[in-house]
């Protein structure tokens, strides 16, 4: 683990980049199953080129190439959360980028221009998209043909991947999950075409039940494949397998249920029982998944690590994040708030440096844990997300502290980008281990 003291001198791990890594291993292994067969045409070009002047109502300062979509969605969804309704433009340019089939991309540089077969579609803007464009409202249609296009690219095993017809992922699963309750769809009632498998049944399948080696009984592995515990999985399928999405509402004052860790007989802890012996619902599952978030805090000092190729492991503040808000989802009041009180003194400069997706994240887990976005460790993160794009249609309180300090921000930075491309050469299993399987 990287020293406190040389946090603000590393890049900092966004969404962003965790959700290209995690694209760019889907995409990577659709290429390796084809061996050298050419590489299809959903994969065959990356998403829009980096447009020379940034689009009007765009959020962040930075190149929207990668996670244009995530970080709009994400911005405005937290804007909504606390009462403040966004600039028209940011919404419009938002609802722009959807594809005729329903289906969003990363970034398109060019919206009036069709999509067509070499359009980059991914599950993961195009659900960030259905959440945001559902709580804004006025969008009906637009979320409606997105929901289906997530429906009509849902593999036999009720899972989803970032890209369609690739293997399912958590994450993927999970952030779909998300978009669907949104949309005011039962995720259970939706099932897979062959096998009639749901949502949930995909996503159970990547947790690692009381045979798991170590501390990994009740974690969830990004994918089936080389499956290992993964925190960033873990958080987000914790809080999917609830039926929730990015935001969570406070469980309430006082509200403080202990997490409950798998339960395990001696002839399932040696592997010698059910196959899975494990959660077999939902809510089971996001319970287990959480005591070993807990688990995972208490040992690293209340916060999450990551670990990029070529780094040493280091406090990883998006995830910690997410993890605070999967506790909350499961009213694990007195276990969030370890965590949140390392958040409030820890991620003001990560946020800083990485922009309008980390200043939403935070004011999301305001939201779920019940504290003052507007006084978060000493930062007004509304004020901070508000001046990261244009100014909003109406405010609910007044968000000027912190602004100077946040119009820097935006999506991926330079140096993440290339670290981003050597992790894809290396491999989509080192990339994958490398994130303990790490959310544009």
């Amino acid at each position: 683990m990287a020293p406190m003291a040389s946090m603000a001198h590393q890049a900092p791990l966004t969404h962003s980049v965790a959700f290209l890594a995690r694209r760019a291993a889907t995409a990577l292994a659709a290429v390796l199953v084809l061996g050298a067969a050419a590489a299809p045409a959903a994969y065959a070009d990356s998403p829009s080129a980096s447009p020379k002047k940034l689009p009007d109502g765009l959020y962040g300062s930075k190149d929207p190439q990668y996670d244009g979509v995530w970080r709009q969605s994400l911005a405005l969804l937290a804007q909504d959360t606390v009462g403040v309704r966004p600039a028209a433009s940011a919404v419009n340019w938002l609802a722009g980028q959807q594809c005729a089939d329903g289906s969003f991309t990363a970034f398109r540089a060019e919206p009036g221009k069709p999509c067509d077969a070499k359009t980059l579609r991914d599950t993961n803007p195009t659900a960030a998209a259905v959440q945001a464009l559902a709580a804004l409202g006025g969008h009906r249609d637009a979320v409606k043909k997105a929901v289906s296009w997530l429906k009509s690219v849902q593999n036999d095993d009720g899972g989803w991947s970032s890209m369609a017809g690739s293997a399912s992922d958590a994450n993927s699963t999970s952030v779909v999950i998300g978009a669907l309750a949104a949309a005011g769809e039962k995720p259970q009632s939706v099932t897979s075409k062959k096998g009639g498998k749901t949502p949930y049944d995909g996503l159970l399948t990547f947790q690692l039940g009381c045979a798991a080696k170590g501390d990994g009984r009740g974690a969830f592995a990004f994918q089936l494949k080389g499956a290992a515990p993964n925190a960033d999985a873990t958080a987000a399928a914790a809080t999917g397998a609830r039926g929730r999405g990015f935001v969570v509402e406070p469980a309430g004052k006082g509200a403080d249920t202990p997490v409950k860790p798998l339960s395990c007989k001696d002839g399932d802890k040696e592997g010698k029982g059910d196959k899975k012996a494990g959660a077999d619902d939902p809510a089971q599952a996001a319970e287990a998944g959480d005591a070993y978030l807990v688990a995972q805090l208490d040992e690293n000092g209340q916060h999450l690590l990551s670990a990029m190729p070529g780094a040493e492991d280091q406090p990883d503040v998006g995830n910690t994040a997410d993890a605070v808000v999967a506790l909350a989802a499961g009213a694990h009041g007195a276990a969030a708030a370890k965590p949140l009180k390392w958040l409030e003194k820890n991620s003001a400069d990560w946020a800083k440096q990485s922009g309008p997706a980390a200043y939403a994240q935070l004011v999301l887990v305001a939201h779920a844990t019940g504290t003052d976005p507007r006084s978060f460790g000493g930062t007004d993160l509304v004020a901070a997300l508000n001046a990261t794009g244009p100014e909003p249609a109406a405010a609910a309180k007044k968000d000027t502290k912190d602004a100077d300090d946040s119009k820097d921000g935006g999506g991926l930075g330079v140096v993440w980008v290339i670290g981003i491309g050597l992790a894809i050469g290396a491999g989509i299993g080192f990339l994958l281990s490398s994130r303990k399987k790490s959310r544009l």
